[in-house]
């Protein structure tokens, strides 16, 4: 393994240490805010739109400089917003330093993801991409129940203070262990922003904002959701989003391994099988046995679609993969925007903590529809594609019969 991807996943635990922590502790901040907890959500809601819109705006401003470089930067970026939150004396300068942290997120992926990609042989990348977002998993493992009880304990500031100082680890790793790559000479931005007309780059991503929208439907209001509806107590929460964490440290190396021997396939099983268990979800979200197994499915389930969509999104845009990469990670993160808004909106609306289980299941199953759109789209510009095949068999039959006796 180059010590450079395990750079890259400590960049990734920081990132998503900062991602996901806020979701234990929204009762916490809505509390010292004196904000509900809808509207505590926009904090999820916030840093996902600055992923999606810093993606493509902070790669494109590196498209000037070297991978490593503009990394360095963006972990800079990364820590100032944490800071900023921690320091927050109202809600709305909090969600200002999460939109800060929030737009180094989609670029530091995507840049992320073609290095990793480029560090290794061709039919490992999958496997690559995987290991750099095992940083992200492990962080909802350790960093993020870790973050949740020090911020349930001694406050949430003191949280994301410490988020800030993994920043600074994430940053030393990044420029002793990343080669410095320079950057890529011929491409040009409007090479990157033509991949964004294939089709099937589109889908992917389409795929990408649907089928982990539907994870973060439900796990954006975990901490109410298990203890309204389960009774677990609040100290749990932890423990809960510790076994999320090993479902999603388990998912994403799985599907990192799978998608490079059965890329489709896999789409198909794990999206299929994520709507099925959200659905279910409304139902064993009331027993404390049942939902802790369901919330370790979801992750798994969650984070097998991780690199098999990445590296669809890596191959169909061939030439110039940093843009679309970038976006990619921002649909992620479109997705948790989306999520999260839908289901504070059927929770708002009286249904109850449990509600957002099936806004999650009906979007995991539209992103199980587009996939096959998508395989099937492919299988048909394959067969326009293949030339047609020469009628021989009429000439072989002509030639045989002018030397039969």
């Amino acid at each position: 393994m180059p010590l450079a991807l395990l750079a890259l996943a400590i960049g990734a635990f920081g990132i998503g240490t900062t991602e996901f922590v806020i979701m234990g502790l929204l009762p916490e901040v809505a509390g010292d805010f004196g904000v509900s907890i809808p509207t505590a959500g926009y904090l999820v809601t916030g840093y996902a739109l600055g992923v999606m819109f810093g993606a493509p705006l902070m790669t494109v401003l590196g498209t000037r400089i070297s991978r490593k470089r503009m990394l360095m930067l963006l972990m800079g970026l990364f820590i100032a917003g944490n800071l900023l939150s921690a320091l927050a004396p109202s809600f709305g300068v909090m969600l200002t330093g999460r939109v800060v942290a929030s737009l180094a997120h989609g670029a530091f992926f995507g840049i992320g993801a073609v290095v990793a990609a480029e560090l290794v042989a061709p039919d490992k990348k999958a496997g690559a991409i995987a290991l750099m977002f095992t940083g992200l998993t492990v962080a909802n493992v350790v960093g993020v129940p870790l973050g949740t009880l020090v911020g349930q304990s001694l406050g949430w500031r003191v949280t994301f203070g410490i988020v800030a100082v993994l920043g600074v680890v994430g940053l030393a790793g990044i420029a002793k262990l990343v080669p410095d790559m320079p950057r890529p000479e011929g491409v040009r931005l409007r090479h990157e922003l033509a991949a964004l007309k294939n089709v099937q780059v589109l889908l992917a991503m389409a795929m990408t904002v649907l089928g982990f929208g539907g994870v973060f439907a439900a796990i954006t209001y975990i901490a109410p959701m298990m203890t309204h509806a389960a009774g677990f107590a609040d100290g749990s929460v932890t423990w809960l989003l510790v076994l999320f964490g090993l479902g999603m440290v388990g998912g994403n190396l799985v599907g990192g391994r799978y998608a490079d021997r059965a890329l489709m396939p896999m789409l198909y099983l794990s999206l299929g099988a994520l709507s099925v268990v959200l659905a279910l979800f409304t139902l064993t979200a009331h027993n404390k046995a049942a939902a802790a197994v369901t919330i370790v499915l979801i992750g798994g389930l969650g984070f097998a679609t991780v690199p098999p969509l990445q590296k669809r999104v890596l191959d169909q845009a061939h030439g110039a993969p940093t843009l679309a990469s970038a976006l990619n990670i921002g649909a992620f993160n479109l997705g948790n925007a989306l999520a999260a808004w839908l289901g504070g909106l059927v929770i708002a609306a009286g249904l109850g903590y449990t509600a957002p289980n099936w806004v999650g299941a009906v979007l995991a199953a539209s992103a199980l529809v587009l996939a096959f759109v998508s395989a099937a789209l492919e299988r048909r510009g394959t067969s326009a594609a293949a030339p047609a095949t020469p009628v021989t068999a009429p000439a072989t039959a002509e030639r045989r019969t002018a030397v039969t006796p």
